[in-house]
């Protein structure tokens, strides 16, 4: 099954790719980038690469109910080498990675309550994506009557109000009635995996008491704090790049943009979402009247530039933390 994902990944990016570049002379994007602003595209990726040890700050407040107050450290390396691996590997194995990691190098955290806080940590970027992809759609600059890939704008707006919503409401009913989710799962389980139901319900245990960073205020206003740090800097980087390459637009389009990408590599892709991003990028550009070759010229560069550092970085933790792919294989395989 994981290799038949792997398979449609792979060629979905290839698709999209293809779908990208097929009416874009390669010979004008090689251009574009070649006059671009090198000064500004090495701000952007600066900027582009800050957001990640943001996301490991804001990874400590969510493990504090389980795990206590954790040092810097092992939270940046752990997402350095999460982000690497999902450079680099397919099926989002870097999630997977990033919580091995941390495991690893601070035993007093389980693997599965670092699992669950992943959960917690994507729920938190979901909801603020979507409300700074909402607020940039108010701008007076937007384009009026737009759409998306034929779909009008209130549609879209309408699909990721439900989709937040649904998911922060599921993480209520957990963080509420925790006993009857956990008796809901090892009823289930009990019916349909009876051998796997200890080990189901042992995570959904672990992972209820990850997402009690939910019911104290202080917690979740820092949470939700360091998210809106996190994709408001992502957005920067967006907008620098813009500069970069000369796209004439406000910098509430890198806001509307960011979601548009985050929509886009939901879907299965290859290692570090190549096709995908380009496509989503070129996509949302549409929205704002970017000419496809400069809207191309912006999504190569831009992802190429913020592709290596983290790599670079994640390959270096991952060498010091004396982790191997065949160590994560393993524990990934193990139940």
């Amino acid at each position: 099954m994981k290799h038949g994902r792997s398979v449609v990944g792979f060629l979905l990016s290839a698709l999209l790719l293809w779908w990208t570049l097929r009416d874009v002379e390669l010979d004008a994007v090689w251009q574009v980038l070649r006059q671009s602003n090198a000064a500004l595209f090495v701000l952007c990726t600066l900027v582009g690469t800050a957001i990640f040890p943001i996301r490991a700050r804001k990874w400590r407040p969510i493990l504090e109910p389980v795990a206590g107050r954790l040092p810097f450290g092992p939270l940046w390396r752990s997402t350095a080498i999460g982000m690497m691996i999902n450079n680099v590997f397919p099926l989002r194995a870097g999630e997977f990675a990033r919580a091995f990691a941390l495991s690893r190098e601070v035993p007093a955290v389980a693997m599965t309550s670092a699992l669950g806080s992943l959960a917690v940590d994507r729920i938190f970027d979901a909801l603020v994506v979507f409300l700074l992809m909402f607020a940039a759609m108010l701008d007076p600059r937007f384009p009026s009557g737009a759409t998306v890939a034929g779909r009008d704008m209130t549609d879209v707006a309408i699909f990721g109000v439900t989709i937040v919503g649904a998911a922060l409401a599921a993480c209520y009913v957990v963080v509420l009635r925790p006993q009857f989710v956990v008796q809901l799962v090892s009823s289930v389980a009990q019916r349909v995996v009876p051998r796997q139901r200890e080990l189901l319900v042992g995570f959904v245990e672990l992972a209820v008491g990850s997402l009690a960073v939910l019911r104290d205020s202080r917690r979740f206003a820092a949470v939700f704090g360091w998210t809106v740090l996190h994709w408001l800097t992502h957005a920067l980087a967006l907008y620098l790049g813009f500069r970069a390459v000369g796209i004439e637009a406000p910098i509430s389009a890198a806001l509307f943009l960011q979601g548009i990408i985050v929509i886009g590599v939901a879907v299965p892709s290859s290692p570090g979402f190549f096709g995908v991003f380009e496509a989503a990028a070129t996509v949302g550009l549409d929205v704002y009247g970017v000419p496809k070759d400069l809207a191309v010229s912006w999504a190569l560069g831009y992802h190429l530039l913020s592709f290596i550092p983290i790599t670079v970085l994640g390959a270096v933790y991952f060498a010091r933390v004396g982790l191997s792919v065949r160590d994560v294989t393993q524990a990934q395989r193990t139940p």
